[in-house]
């Protein structure tokens, strides 16, 4: 098992291209996945976004009076979500960030946060709960879903007792296609 303080690996940005692609909606709507946890004019965030399958789903689920902060270490995925986000006329919804989620400060105000599939990427996933922890307003939630072919159910678990660390409560468990998930919630 990889310790917290090891080097993990980070998703090459050519598998963006396989990641965003049509067939994906069939298995990871985000509408549906997303839908049950976020509400028009919410505060969101993608972290591990990539090339933006996700965060142009909460652009449209947070609609116009919605902000969706998408973070990702890669800027050639996130030039590619600017551009697919002024595609899909979301643009101004979202602020792209480049850089480590552990090294995001504080928001406070946050209602929602998604990690998929980028969880078993961080070196430090206790610090990066902890930053989340920060960003989110009492009763915000976080998904975290990790792909099942490359994370055991033992690593989801230890992932969710670092979230327990810092002050989160385990509150489902949602079925995702291809995933091992966990609900979380920052106690109000």
């Amino acid at each position: 098992m990889r310790s917290n303080s090891e080097a993990t690996h980070v998703c090459p940005w050519w598998l963006s291209y396989v990641f965003d692609n049509p067939l994906r909606r069939c298995l990871h709507d985000p509408a549906r996945i997303l839908g049950p946890y976020v509400e028009e004019g919410m505060k969101v965030a993608d972290l591990g976004c990539g090339a933006g399958y996700f965060s142009i789903g909460l652009a449209h689920l947070v609609g116009p009076t919605g902000r969706v902060l998408a973070v990702d270490l890669q800027p050639f995925v996130l030039k590619r979500l600017v551009r697919r986000a002024r595609s899909a006329g979301v643009a101004e919804r979202l602020e792209v960030r480049r850089g480590a989620v552990e090294r995001l400060g504080p928001g406070g105000d946050f209602g929602f946060v998604l990690a998929f599939w980028m969880v078993h990427e961080v070196p430090d996933r206790r610090r990066m709960f902890a930053v989340v922890r920060a960003m989110l307003r009492p009763g915000g939630r976080v998904l975290v879903a990790e792909p099942r072919r490359h994370v055991s159910a033992e690593s989801l678990e230890e992932s969710a007792r670092h979230a327990i660390d810092e002050g989160f409560c385990v509150v489902q468990r949602p079925r995702i296609a291809l995933s091992r998930a966990v609900l979380l919630v920052k106690p109000a």
